[in-house]
């Protein structure tokens, strides 16, 4: 007797073209091509989930570097000036508040530098 898997197979080519919406071409209608462009996009999805993280962290200290430079100091000397006074603010948070909110930063300078 033969295994009949016609439905399973269904559901299954229905998944992959359903994530495969919005592809241009045939990599959003035909299984063999969609699969491989999916396959593709959600190895790249993985992999830049982290990638975003590094490149984030990455502005967050160009960001708080520049408003810390304008008050006369490095970045590793106030890092580390707030590790001593026991300020224990994100770097997000900190960069944030350079750009958005320069008086918070300020206070927050002053206590660092005393």
């Amino acid at each position: 007797m033969r295994i009949r898997r016609s439905s399973a197979g269904v559901r299954r080519h229905k998944k992959i073209l359903k994530l495969a919406k919005g592809f241009i071409g045939a990599r959003s209608r035909i299984f063999k091509v969609a699969n491989i462009a999916v396959m593709k996009a959600l190895k790249y999805a993985y992999r830049d989930r982290r990638t975003t993280k590094r490149n984030m962290r990455r502005l967050w200290i160009v960001r708080i570097n520049a408003a810390v430079r304008q008050r006369g100091m490095s970045y590793s000397k106030f890092v580390n000036a707030c590790k001593k006074a026991n300020v224990v603010v994100n770097r997000k948070m900190l960069a944030d508040m350079a750009v958005r909110d320069s008086e918070a930063f300020d206070v927050i300078f002053e206590t660092v530098s005393k």
